[in-house]
């Protein structure tokens, strides 16, 4: 099976990397005051900062212009030589704010492996993709030269058999670097693994059908889940159908837009926190709202609901997962039918300070089980949007590594 790209990863010759690296592009949606201290810190300096579009701007007028000055920088770093290529795969070592460490490993995947419908693919989606989020995506790969995805894709290894013994002998490997990262996102530090063949009939070992049954019952040909950055790999995807319809089959087979650049991330490390993203609701009939909550809600626990000051109790299923599923397709509905407005947040506080504001509603949402997400994804298909998120928002990956795609 053809899965892994040959391309190589592209990091900075020389720059300040703590301004390099900035956090993932859909973080901080409703905080300015992130962005602008970010801008004020970075200024001029090179930085993915100016080569990614910061979610939070996606309401402003300005889009394709600002899209325009994206591909701009992206070609200047790229005709400058700003980039040198390093072939392989990489080794991340993410300390986060509260001291744990994330392992993951940089490496490029073959797109033709991944589809985000509920289909029989080594690569799967683990939500459900919301298309309207694709185009402004795919109107800056358009012209883009290079990638800088923020996906982390979850692979099953309960054993902890595949980044765990190459982490415990990284002495061995060359620093490709090691700084802290800005807006308190941790530290990082990197390694090169120029040879990777091993590696990788470890990974395809997992899609070994008696694996694969006595993992989920059946031989589910699964091998990783889009654990973050779900609808950039689905624009990555959707570009890619486009791109290879005008190519002959020998350009397809190495097309760089054909592979797309990920951090695969062991399920089962400790470091691996999946925590609830909560709603913030702002309807005309705020009552009616949370009437309606009761009604498609009931079992044994509960969920909080934040309004008018008051913390409200929900009776809800045992099930996470239903809950999630029954919240937001209530949302969805509304949403369908122009009477709510929903935000997104990370945090409980956040959620109970925008909650105060009029005709507001904060929702605080169940933790999904994070052993449950390969069977639920290969028996149920994709979870509704937003079921979880892995850590908080200052856990979230930052864009370091590039990979060209033209």
């Amino acid at each position: 099976m053809k899965l892994f790209g040959r391309q190589p990863i592209l990091l900075p010759k020389k720059c300040d990397l703590s301004k390099w690296a900035v956090i993932a592009c859909d973080q901080y949606t409703s905080n300015m005051k992130y962005w602008q201290e970010l801008y004020d810190y970075i200024g001029d300096a090179p930085s993915t900062l100016h080569i990614t579009f910061p979610e939070i701007f996606l309401k402003d007028a300005d889009i394709q212009a600002r899209i325009d000055k994206i591909n701009d920088e992206m070609r200047r770093y790229t005709e400058s030589g700003f980039f040198k290529e390093i072939p392989g795969m990489i080794l991340v070592e993410r300390t986060l704010p509260s001291g744990k460490k994330r392992v993951g490993l940089v490496m490029s995947i073959d797109l033709e492996q991944y589809d985000y419908h509920k289909v029989e693919v080594p690569i799967r989606a683990t939500e459900a993709t919301i298309l309207e989020r694709l185009p402004v995506r795919m109107r800056i790969k358009e012209n883009a030269s290079i990638e800088l995805p923020h996906i982390i894709l979850l692979y099953d290894d309960r054993k902890k058999e595949i980044v765990e013994p190459i982490y415990e002998n990284r002495d061995k490997l060359e620093k490709l670097y090691d700084f802290t990262l800005n807006q308190h996102g941790g530290s990082v530090c990197a390694y090169h693994l120029p040879d990777t063949e091993e590696l990788e009939k470890k990974f395809l070992a997992l899609l070994d059908e008696k694996t694969q049954i006595e993992k989920y019952g059946v031989n589910a040909k699964m091998l990783f889940a889009v654990g973050d950055g779900n609808h950039s790999m689905a624009s990555a995807k959707e570009h890619w159908n486009i791109l290879k319809q005008s190519l002959s089959e020998s350009e397809r087979k190495n097309h760089p837009a054909r592979y797309i650049l990920v951090e695969a991330v062991n399920l089962y490390q400790d470091s691996m926190d999946f925590e609830p993203i909560h709603r913030v609701v702002r309807c005309k009939e705020p009552i009616n709202f949370i009437n309606n909550l009761k009604t498609v809600l009931s079992g044994p626990k509960t969920i909080t609901i934040v309004y008018d000051g008051k913390d409200i109790l929900v009776p809800c299923p045992d099930d996470s997962a239903e809950t999630i599923k029954a919240v937001q397709e209530l949302l969805t509905k509304c949403k369908n039918d122009n009477t709510i407005e929903i935000e997104y947040e990370h945090s409980p506080s956040q959620v109970r300070a925008l909650a105060e504001q009029k005709n507001t509603v904060g929702v605080l949402m169940p933790t999904f089980d994070k052993a449950t997400l390969f069977n639920y994804v290969i028996h149920n298909g994709n979870l509704p949007q937003k079921a979880f998120s892995i850590g908080t928002e200052d856990t979230k990956k930052y864009y370091i590594e590039a990979k060209g795609i033209k």
